[in-house]
């Protein structure tokens, strides 16, 4: 079964004939490791589904430093959604960390599929709701939690990623600095 029905197919049950509609509206782009594919200014009309590889949003503020917001693997999902949804230009850069294999589709595209396969608007609305959920859980998490707590729910959210990615970026999503974090991983290992 194609990665991306199965993807659907945890969230709702889509026919092969709705799949094969679906993925009709897709096109699959490669990028190779150091490609941005979104850029602070851009219009975004698009989103991406991860087939493989591993990308990372972030925002380069007024000092220069980079603070990454979400990292993309298999089977997540990637875009600048404020400036998607908003109609404005993007604001974050989104990176690939390794050689990727992405669908892409169109906003307008993603409407047409709503009017033709209806099950494909409920997706993407728990898609919505779930993202929702996870983006408040993390600010939660940044306001309330430990540092050393925020690792370990960092490691739960993303359990192979560690080899996948730099030390600053994982410390720059932790919100942390990157001595903080060895830090960290020292104490981890030595509690073991």
């Amino acid at each position: 079964m194609h990665p991306l029905h199965e993807h659907i197919n945890r969230q709702i049950k889509l026919s092969n004939a709705d799949f094969d509609t679906l993925i009709g509206y897709f096109k699959t782009v490669h990028f190779k490791k150091g490609d941005q594919i979104i850029l602070p200014q851009q219009s975004i009309t698009h989103q991406y589904f991860v087939l493989k590889g591993c990308l990372r949003t972030f925002l380069l503020d007024a000092n220069g430093k980079e603070h990454t917001i979400q990292f993309a693997v298999e089977n997540w999902w990637v875009s600048d959604y404020i400036a998607y949804y908003k109609n404005t230009d993007a604001v974050l850069t989104v990176e690939c960390i390794e050689d990727c294999a992405l669908l892409k589709i169109d906003q307008a595209d993603i409407h047409v599929l709503f009017d033709k396969v209806p099950l494909v608007e409920r997706f993407f609305r728990l898609q919505l709701e779930n993202a929702f959920v996870a983006f408040q859980t993390r600010i939660l998490s940044n306001l309330r939690e430990t540092a050393e707590k925020r690792y370990l729910l960092f490691i739960k959210a993303y359990p192979d990623i560690e080899q996948r990615v730099k030390n600053y970026q994982i410390a720059s999503f932790l919100g942390i600095t990157p001595e903080s974090l060895s830090r960290l991983r020292k104490q981890r290992i030595a509690s073991k």
